[in-house]
């Protein structure tokens, strides 16, 4: 026969067991925003940031309508060609009358703003991602540094994001 806990040690299983369990669920919750946020930023930052045989430019923006913007597209890299039209996202960093660097989506007319404001751009879902996920390992993890450092990195890529794309 086993001998019966005493009802304060099995209480502190129970806690024990309850605290574990938040801090991995709430690690997976963290993880899982963080990758979200890597996975939403790279549709774009791959090709800002492997720039290497893909045609670079410029788009003077002519017009824009409620989600994209277009111009014609000049070439500035060896084996690039001229396009009548090309379409760039619209956002507020991107303005009717105003000549950008791009690079060209391989296979379409779609094309990513390239440079600094580019990469930084690209990456502004990972940004978001980080703030949220500060949220998540200040309050699930109790892991106050960790969560200050994840908030001001996610701040801080927002904000320069805003001010090299202006």
């Amino acid at each position: 026969m086993i001998p019966a806990m005493p009802a304060a040690s099995a209480t502190s299983s129970r806690t024990a067991a309850v605290g574990a369990l938040r801090v991995v669920t709430m690690g997976a919750v963290a993880v899982l925003i963080l990758v979200g946020g890597v996975w939403g930023s790279w549709g774009t930052a791959q090709h800002v940031m492997l720039t290497k045989g893909r045609e670079r430019g410029t788009v003077r923006v002519t017009s824009c309508g409620a989600d994209s913007c277009s111009g014609p597209f000049t070439p500035v890299s060896p084996g690039a060609s001229a396009r009548p039209g090309v379409v760039i996202d619209r956002s507020v960093a991107v303005r009717e009358g105003q000549t950008y660097d791009v690079i060209v989506k391989p296979g379409t007319d779609e094309v990513v703003r390239a440079g600094t404001a580019g990469f930084l751009y690209s990456w502004v879902p990972f940004g978001g991602a980080l703030l949220l996920a500060s949220v998540v390992v200040a309050g699930g993890l109790r892991l106050s540094r960790v969560a200050w450092v994840l908030g001001i990195s996610g701040l801080a890529l927002l904000t320069a994001a805003f001010v090299t794309a202006r």
